[in-house]
């Protein structure tokens, strides 16, 4: 079981910043960790990924935006946000994939853990 807790959201003006937290515990070693977002009334859709290796991954809405790293000695996965636009008003959830069936780092399906999310709200 992996257990993600996610943190840092808030709400900031347009062309604001975040930084997003998600600590993660658990017994097994996550293959990938990636970013989702969901706004009301739309899909979740993937916003970045990292691997076990380091490769980072982006959706091109965010790419040049937002930066995704991880600290594996505290076992968090980060997500600094820069430039914020009102369109990346959201709720934003971390993911973790520990093997199985892989779809590539922009699938919800590849991962097989949430966390509870943490809201952003970027007024304009």
């Amino acid at each position: 079981q992996v257990l993600l807790v996610e943190s840092g959201g808030g709400s900031v003006q347009a062309g604001g910043s975040l930084t997003l937290s998600c600590a993660g515990s658990g017994n097994r070693r996550s293959a990938c960790m990636g970013w989702f977002r969901q706004a009301p009334g739309k899909e979740r859709e993937w916003v970045a990924s990292v691997d076990s290796d380091g490769k980072t991954t982006y959706a091109d809405s965010v790419k040049g935006r937002f930066s995704v790293s991880q600290d594996n000695a505290k076992n968090t996965l980060y997500l600094q946000m820069n430039s914020l636009k009102p369109e990346d008003t959201a709720m934003y959830y971390c993911a973790a994939s520990t093997g199985g069936t892989w779809y590539g780092p922009f699938s919800t399906g590849s991962f097989a853990y949430w966390g509870q999310g943490t809201q952003v709200t970027v007024s304009s």
